[in-house]
Parts: C-alpha cells; sequence; structure tokens
C-alpha cells in the first residue's frame, strides 16, 4: 500500500516531465552543430549569453521554454547555446577563439569577453546580452539581433531564417506580409 501511494504522488511529476520535456530547445555546441549544417543544410541559431545576464535567463525561461518556439527552432536549426564570457576554446569556422582574459575567481559573474563574442555577435561594433546570432549552414553570420524577445517577437524572425527567406526578399518587406503560426 506504501509503494502504492509513493507511485501515484510521484506519477504526476514524472508525467509533467515528459510534457514538458519535448518543449525545450536542443542545444549543442558551436562545431557539431557546424558538421550538421554541412550535411543537412539548416542554418544555426546561437544563443548568446551570459551566466549574470537577467534578460538572457528570461529568454532562455520564456521563450527557449516556450513549446511551440522550441519546436520550431528544432525541426529548423541547429541550436548552439555560447557563453559570450566563458574559457572554453572554440573552434569556428577552422580558428580556435579562447578567452584569454578569463579570470576563473570570477566565474558566475562579469568576466572577460570571449573572441568569438566579438567575431560574431557585435552589432555596429557592440556587443550586448542576451544576442541571437543567425548563421547560414556554411557558418556565416546572416544577423546578430540582440534583446530579450518574447515568443511573438522572436517568431518572424526565426521563420525568415528558418524557412530560409532571407535570400529571397528583404526583411522588413517579409514582416509587412508575415503571419504568425502561433496557436
Amino acid at each position: 500500500m506504501r509503494n502504492l501511494l509513493f507511485t501515484l504522488c510521484l506519477a504526476p511529476l514524472a508525467l509533467f516531465a515528459q510534457d514538458h520535456g519535448d518543449a525545450l530547445v536542443h542545444w549543442t555546441d558551436l562545431e557539431t552543430a557546424q558538421k550538421a549544417a554541412k550535411k543537412d543544410g539548416k542554418p544555426l541559431i546561437i544563443d548568446v549569453h551570459t551566466s549574470w545576464c537577467g534578460p538572457c535567463r528570461m529568454l532562455d525561461a520564456n521563450t527557449f521554454h516556450d513549446p511551440q518556439t522550441a519546436a520550431y527552432i528544432n525541426a529548423n536549426f541547429h541550436a548552439v547555446k555560447f557563453d559570450a564570457e566563458g574559457a572554453d576554446t572554440i573552434i569556428y569556422n577552422g580558428k580556435t577563439y579562447t578567452n584569454p582574459s578569463y579570470n576563473a575567481a570570477m566565474k558566475g559573474s562579469r568576466n572577460a569577453t570571449h573572441q568569438l563574442t566579438m567575431q560574431i555577435a557585435p552589432v555596429n561594433g557592440r556587443v550586448a546580452y542576451p544576442t541571437i546570432v543567425y548563421m547560414d549552414k556554411d557558418g556565416q553570420v546572416l544577423a546578430p539581433v540582440q534583446g530579450y524577445m518574447t515568443p511573438e517577437q522572436i517568431e518572424p524572425i526565426l521563420v525568415y531564417f528558418g524557412d530560409k527567406l532571407n535570400g529571397k526578399q528583404e526583411f522588413p518587406d517579409f514582416q509587412k506580409s508575415f503571419k504568425s503560426r502561433r496557436k
């Protein structure tokens, strides 16, 4: 009887976890994403974030955990989560990028900016967090988009790059005729 009660109490938690497990974006590293993109032609989406950034955490919790947004990203992109101030050595387009000024004692707070951040994420020479970087299948930056976005705000940008419409029309023209697919 005790085991039955225990099982019945845990069953809703297991179901909840299963229902939401599919809603998460399937993140990978940049090197793996680039190799996969060369094979299947999907573009990349890179979440350039930091551990101390409040809007970065909001983007993750509210946007990347939205079931419709996550499903679209998983179907149409190779998704990369990249710590803009981390210590990882990253190979991007055959070149190695590091963070030579990284201070391990500052882990979890503001730190030096990773070389790759400066390569892929600046807008008008400045970086801000979060930045979502869209890349083509060959690892060429299509657009870095800075700032927090809700699922409704990010949807047209995802569709523009995910459906590969960026080579067919300019984004302002696309945006004028865009109709949300959200349910």
